[in-house]
């Protein structure tokens, strides 16, 4: 666990947390679609398994769904307009699915793609779903470095030992990440590695209309999320990182970017794109890089430091001068005209 520093306050970890640290619990899902647009393209068939947060399944739903549109790929998912035609539509089973989801983090293998196009199919029957977290297990799966030729979801269950039986149905699917879900997480514990939670937002129009932001990866969005503490200068080798430093990312590291970009904005740091006179240090596991950030850093004098000495000293962050909101506390009446 890490050691809060005296006077250091650390954020809430909105974004990723450790493997070890209890949750809510999970909503595998799988869906097939008639195409790859959400909104435009619509879900054939759903299956969404509530499991608790030590993996075994508690509840679930399945249901092949009424398009109401051409079923699309039939060579994939194996579903005929003539099997879908009585089926029931997103509406039939909506309430079924909000209350599996409810209080769950959303977990899928790409979860992106299944993320969006629940989101648009609750939004075409003006409903919101009540998800606030999601998982992907592509990327937790990265984070494993389990040494297989490929995160696809075949290639893990047989790393696993887990049967598939009908590939691109979602039943089936849901059924294998839901198995493989479980050794994914103790293997995460035991190795200390964070697991990819991230939060989702909707937003509620004036015309009471609520819509579901885009889920975007972290490292698309975080150069551009506030920092509450002041950058108090570079790293110096032999001292605790300090809240509010500024840490670039270089290609040469062995952690993926995500979950470092995860450790270094819950410890109250900041993260940055580029490399600059501002920079406190940047992550590069190579003493003498050729190329690319690390280089570039060089060249500036910015420290460098290996990931697994940037997730060392995460341990032991101190507290940094948190960015006071200026307010002109001048009164009315002690006001001087210029002119």
């Amino acid at each position: 666990m890490s050691q809060i520093q005296p006077g250091c306050r650390r954020l809430t970890p909105s974004w990723g947390r450790p493997a070890e640290d209890a949750g809510a619990g999970w909503a595998v899902v799988d869906v097939e679609t008639s195409g790859f647009r959400p909104g435009q393209a619509r879900i054939v068939s759903i299956a969404a398994l509530a499991l608790g947060d030590d993996g075994n399944v508690e509840h679930s739903l399945y249901s092949l769904l009424n398009p109401g549109v051409d079923p699309g790929p039939t060579h994939v998912h194996g579903l005929t307009a003539e099997m879908l035609d009585g089926q029931p539509t997103f509406a039939d089973i909506v309430d079924h699915l909000v209350e599996l989801l409810d209080g769950r983090t959303l977990v899928a293998h790409n979860v992106g793609f299944d993320y969006s196009f629940l989101a648009a199919e609750a939004e075409l029957v003006n409903r919101q779903l009540p998800t606030d977290t999601v998982m992907c297990t592509v990327e937790l799966a990265r984070r494993l470095d389990l040494g297989t030729e490929n995160l696809r979801l075949e290639t893990l269950a047989a790393h696993w030992g887990v049967d598939q039986m009908k590939p691109h149905d979602a039943l089936d699917d849901a059924l294998v990440l839901a198995q493989i879900l479980k050794p994914v997480l103790v293997r995460a514990r035991e190795r200390k590695v964070w697991l990819p939670v991230h939060p989702v937002t909707r937003r509620t129009w004036p015309n009471g209309l609520v819509t579901h932001d885009e889920l975007r990866p972290l490292k698309a969005v975080a150069s551009r999320l506030p920092c509450a503490y002041l950058n108090p200068g570079r790293f110096i080798a032999g001292r605790p990182l300090v809240q509010g430093m500024r840490v670039a990312l270089s290609a040469e590291v062995k952690r993926t970017h995500e979950e470092l970009i995860e450790r270094i904005l819950h410890a109250g740091l900041a993260y940055t794109d580029i490399v600059d006179v501002e920079t406190s240090l940047v992550v590069c596991n190579e003493s003498r890089p050729e190329q690319g950030k690390g280089f570039h850093a060089a060249e500036l004098g910015v420290p460098l430091l290996a990931d697994e000495d940037l997730l060392r000293l995460l341990d032991g962050v101190v507290g940094g001068t948190g960015i006071e909101e200026f307010t002109d506390t001048t009164l009315a009446g002690d006001q001087y005209a210029l002119f």
